[in-house]
This record gives C-alpha cells, structure tokens and sequence, in this order.
C-alpha cells in the first residue's frame, strides 16, 4: 500500500486504532500466521560508541563488561541449533577485540550447524561486510535510530549519520536481508520525523525493520526523560508493515517491557518473528540497553503464541519470499 507522507502522519496522530487491524491483516495475506524464532546470542557488551540512550555506552562506567570466546559463542550456537532454532543472531556492542578473521571462523562454524546466520554488531567497512557474507552471515540488523540528522547528532556523539545511511547501502549491495528500524519517543522527536522513517524503510527496501519504543537507563544522560509511548511505537510498526506487507518485522522485546502483552499485542499489530534471548543468565544480565529487560522461557512463549491462533514455524529459516 502507498501512503504519503501527509497520510502517515494523520494516522500516527489519529486516536483511530484501525491500522493494528489493518496491519494484522496485511501480515496474515503476505507472509501468513507462522512466527519465527531468531535465537539471540549477545556475545560482548563492550561499545566504543556513546549512544546518549543507550546503557552499553562507553561512558557508562558501572557496566560490568564482558567478552564470550570463541568457544563459549559455538556452544551456545550448538544448543541453539540443538533445540531447533534455524536462525542464530550475533550481536554486541562495536567491540574492535573481534576481528574480521575470528568473526569469519565464527560465521563459517555457526554456518555448518545448517542454520541461518544474522549479524548485529554496527557499523563496518565494506570488506569487513563482503568478509562476513562469504563466511556465511545472510542477514545483518543495523538500526538508523532516527532519520532525522540533527537528532541523530544529538543522540551519537562522534558519529556520522552519512556513514551509518552508507552501512545499510553496502549491506544490500552485498546480498544481505538488510534490517533495520528506528526508536519511538526519542527527546525532541518529531511525529514528522518518524513519518521520515518508515518512507527511509521503504527506500532502503529494509528485509526486517526492528521498532521498540525509547525507555530511558538510569546509567545514561537520558535518564530523567519520559518513556516512549508503546501505542505510538505499535504504530509506527504497522504503519511500517502496511508499506512493506512482506517484510519480516519482530516483536521486540521493549514492547513487552512497558506492558506486560506487549509482544503479543505487536504479533496481532503485524508482526511475525520473535528473538528469544540464548545467551547464558549470567552474561544475559549484564547486556543492558535498557533497564527491565523481559526473559521469557520457550514453555511460556509457545504457551502466549498458541493463545493468538498463531504458531511457531519450525521448518524455515525465514526469509522474506519476495526478496
């Protein structure tokens, strides 16, 4: 569906619900009832950004950082694969300690377990990108946050916006399902800035797009602003399926953080896949992005699921069909 700029910011200030209706149904014709599960593995939470909301930032002094090896990385891969999951994500923060070859070995032995592979670990040249697609990676989650460049500034000191529009460009040179998406309540974040962000969506003609609404840490410069709003950041998500009805959109686990249906309500809002987090309790803690983060056990989440006539595909690596 075409929508102008003018007609996604009526309805993303409109108190009309209609489009969650609209959305699910759009998710239901083009890519069906199945949800699929993306295991997660954040493997580093050390970052030499500064990203002013986020609580891996560099100048977040009571982060207690760590780095998983090799080994420990392959192994939960393994009961990943192990239990079922056909894709594994990687994520972390910019963390230089891996290089381009120990990702590569890495890529190339998760590769061999005979499942997808995404990788989340921000912005890199292009031969480090072409370096981990012939390993093997097939997707890559890189997040433009915000379209708007001056709030862009604001929100990553030292960074370069032109840069991270370059990343997401040579990631779909490359071949890679390119993902993105962007955070809903930002301080000084405009309605008209967002409708920016799903057109920047549809240009990029983004493979998987992440939406999760701002909540704020209390380790960050940011700590004393407002929470997003949840219904806003639905919104934005449906509004994004609508505009790219076979994309694959998750249901991100912010969303369940500031209520407790908060996923299930966004998989009836057309989303269709879900990240259940691998990696081992002990680290999983102290990956913080953000405070509250919900854990949930595969029990309960197919138990949720089954609640919402969906199921759990468990058959298909998901790709998006019409790539």
């Amino acid at each position: 569906m075409e929508l102008s700029k003018k007609e996604i910011i009526e309805i993303l200030k409109s108190n009309d619900k209609s489009i969650f209706k609209t959305a699910d149904e759009v998710r239901r014709e083009y890519v069906g009832d199945g949800i699929h599960l993306r295991g997660l593995i954040e493997f580093s939470n050390i970052c030499k950004r500064n990203c002013l909301y986020c609580g891996l930032q560099s100048a977040n002094r009571s982060v207690k950082r760590y780095r998983l090896s090799k080994n420990e990385i392959l192994t939960l891969a393994k009961k990943g694969a192990k239990d079922g999951y056909k894709t594994i994500v990687l994520q972390s923060g910019e963390d230089d300690f891996y290089t381009t070859d120990l990702l590569c070995d890495i890529v190339s032995e998760i590769k061999s377990l005979g499942v997808a592979i995404t990788l989340s670990i921000g912005e890199k040249n292009f031969e480090e990108y072409k370096a981990y697609k012939e390993a093997g990676a097939d997707r890559f989650l890189l997040r433009i946050e915000t379209t708007d460049e001056n709030l862009y500034k604001k929100m990553h000191p030292y960074a370069d916006f032109a840069n991270r529009r370059r990343c997401l460009y040579d990631l779909k040179r490359l071949g890679y399902e390119t993902g993105t998406g962007c955070l809903v309540g930002l301080p000084e974040q405009s309605v008209e800035s967002l409708a920016d962000d799903i057109l920047f969506f549809k240009e990029l003609n983004a493979d998987m797009v992440g939406i999760g609404p701002f909540i704020p840490h209390p380790q960050t410069p940011l700590k004393t602003q407002p929470v997003g709003n949840f219904e806003l950041a639905v919104k934005v998500m449906a509004l994004t399926r609508v505009i790219l009805p076979d994309i694959n959109i998750p249901a991100t686990t912010a969303m369940e953080s500031l209520r407790e249906d908060g996923r299930m309500f966004a998989l009836q809002s057309g989303a269709n896949v879900i990240m259940p987090n691998l990696t081992d309790e002990f680290h999983k803690k102290m990956y913080e992005i953000y405070p509250n983060k919900v854990s949930i056990t595969g029990l309960e989440l197919e138990n949720k699921i089954s609640q919402t006539g969906r199921f759990i595909v468990s058959d298909s690596c998901g790709f998006r069909k019409n790539n």
